[in-house]
């Protein structure tokens, strides 16, 4: 693999740091340093932005993009440069999961309806996958659609649906028939969020937040031209989303930037007569981390490589399931090991004045920051899962 840039690519990324010195908002900057909660107004300013640039769905084809096509190092060099600037992360359920869905399997008049406002950000989508008791063993969803007259009548419960608040439309896996493999008889809906019938309950989550919820359908009807594909194809269609899910987890360009964080502040801390940097042990972890990274991201340049070249991501996506989630784990427990007693859980407690807080002003943030990501190795499939995919795909086992 040539790691060379040429030219024209080091002038891309010289374009892609002055458009982030100019068009990077300010507030929002402000608030995705300190680690502040975006507003979904602010998600939307910042993807719209993008999207103008003609950087947001670049992995789209052009055809329905309309973008000018960017090189794989480019996507690359785009990445690590807004991962850099620490840019608010696209919501990735219209632009990365739902629209390769409808441009790949969708009708011609589903995806003049649908991509458009995909690709404007102005519908916001949610995910329906997951069901109590349904979680990793994603083929035993109960949730079901009878189809009666023209419309399906969408009965079930989904949960850990991310950002279901905000969402307008919601894509689902539902049973549409009874069959004894639990694979097949599944479909893939798409359904408006407005519908009479659909109820969204908040579940807070250990770091506090208000994340993911519960989606509750009652007698929701659907119109039959919702359906994606063919009726009984949604696992193979949920199959094919979820390798782009995977490939999108791991956040390589977002670790780097992260772990130079780590190390930067870590330099900063006195130990003894050094730094915590300069602790063998402390260093060890920090050196063995960068190593993994590397690796993972050049397992991600291989499989951004074959996409380019009209493939799909498979089981390499998996890997870099794994691999990212854990070392999303990894970096969030390094700097909770970094402040010590600083990043105790009830930070919020420690105020002692209006203007002063104990321990340094970057660490409220962190406890919550490691609690959040318990659950990185979970979404998308569990990495328990993802070993047997590797394991039957790769290895042949």
């Amino acid at each position: 693999m040539d790691l060379t840039f040429s030219d024209s690519d080091l002038s891309f990324r010289k374009d892609v740091v002055a458009f982030l010195d100019n068009e990077y908002p300010t507030d929002i900057k402000e608030k995705q340093d300190k680690r502040i909660p975006l507003e979904k107004e602010e998600i939307i300013r910042w993807q719209k932005i993008l999207h103008n640039k003609g950087w947001f769905a670049i992995n789209w084809p052009i055809e329905f993009s309309g973008y000018k096509e960017l090189s794989v190092t480019e996507k690359y060099i785009l990445q690590e440069e807004l991962a850099k600037a620490n840019t608010p992360t696209a919501i990735p359920f219209g632009m990365g999961m739902c629209a390769p869905v409808i441009y790949s399997f969708g009708t011609q008049d589903q995806k003049e309806k649908h991509l458009p406002s995909i690709l404007n950000s102005d519908i916001w989508w949610c995910q329906g996958y997951s069901e109590p008791g349904s979680g990793s063993d994603l083929a035993s969803l109960k949730t079901k659609a009878e189809l009666v007259d023209d419309k399906y009548i969408v009965n079930g419960t989904k949960t850990w649906t991310t950002l279901a608040q905000h969402a307008d439309w919601i894509f689902c896996l539902v049973r549409t028939e009874t069959t004894p493999i639990k694979q097949e008889g599944i479909s893939f809906l798409l359904i408006d969020m407005s519908t009479p019938g659909i109820e969204v309950k908040p579940i807070i989550t250990i770091d506090g937040s208000h994340e993911v919820n519960m989606v509750y359908l009652d007698n929701v009807e659907v119109p039959k031209e919702n359906l994606i594909g063919e009726e009984g194809q949604g696992w193979n269609i949920a199959k094919f989303l979820l390798a782009h899910e995977r490939s999108g987890i791991a956040g390589i360009a977002a670790l780097k930037r992260e772990l130079k964080r780590l190390k930067e502040l870590s330099s900063e801390i006195p130990l003894g007569e050094g730094s915590l940097l300069e602790d063998y042990q402390f260093r060890s972890k920090i050196e063995e981390t960068e190593i993994e990274l590397t690796a993972t991201e050049f397992t991600e340049l291989r499989t951004l490589a074959a996409m380019s070249q009209g493939g799909s991501p498979g089981a390499e996506s998996s890997i870099l399931k794994i691999k990212g989630t854990e070392l999303q784990q990894t970096i969030s427990e390094l700097f909770v090991e970094m402040l010590g007693y600083y990043a105790h859980p009830f930070y919020l407690e420690n105020e002692i004045g209006s203007n002063e807080t104990v321990g340094p002003d970057y660490a409220a943030p962190v406890m919550p920051h490691y609690l959040n990501y318990r659950k990185v190795s979970i979404y998308g499939g569990s990495n328990e899962i993802q070993r047997n995919v590797i394991s039957k795909a790769i290895l042949g086992l």
